[in-house]
């Protein structure tokens, strides 16, 4: 079976290719997760971030919004403790307070599901790729939705990050010809 070729030979890597990059999501929780995960990235391999997926989601209470809003000193503190985790100050404290404003936007938008998709039409966007070289590392709408993120507060959202995010929720589809997820208009 051919597939992208980042995916690899690592079986944690070709499930996240199989089962979800790519596929569009529209659960605020999930969408949460992607936007911490994306941004504990940075500098780093994604594969390292799989890796340490499950300790994340026991960290950070299986990324509910509402929880992790509140979240103060003591739990930075722990989190910093956690091997589990990418135990970066900056980015546990972004994760903090992206979870603050994630609310925020869901409140002002019904929900951040809502205000993400809007950037894009509502509806994937989809370009042929035939190859890695021709995936991008931003786009004018991640450019757009990194810009009205740090407007509104966020932090680890630039927009290679935000793109990445953008890819990894199905905002975007960039599966590259010949892979096996990729029907030849780019879905």
């Amino acid at each position: 079976m051919k597939r992208c070729a980042w995916a690899g030979d690592d079986p944690l890597m070709i499930a996240y290719h199989d089962r979800e990059w790519g596929r569009p999501v529209h659960d605020d929780r999930v969408l949460f997760e992607f936007l911490v995960l994306e941004g504990a990235q940075a500098g780093l391999s994604w594969s390292t971030i799989l890796k340490k997926r499950e300790g994340y989601r026991r960290a950070f209470a299986g990324f509910d919004a509402k929880k992790v809003a509140r979240f103060g000193a003591a739990d930075v503190r722990r989190l910093m403790a956690d091997a589990g985790i990418v135990r970066n100050r900056m980015k546990i404290e972004a994760a903090i307070v992206n979870a603050r404003l994630v609310l925020e936007v869901a409140k002002e938008r019904g929900s951040f599901d809502a205000y993400v998709w809007s950037f894009v039409g509502g509806e994937p966007l989809r370009k042929r790729r035939r190859s890695l070289s021709d995936i991008p590392a931003t786009t004018a709408e991640s450019d757009a939705l990194s810009k009205d993120l740090k407007r509104r507060g966020f932090k680890f959202v630039g927009s290679t990050i935000v793109y990445a995010f953008m890819q990894a929720v199905g905002m975007v589809t960039d599966h590259v010809d010949g892979c096996l997820y990729n029907d030849g208009d780019g879905r």
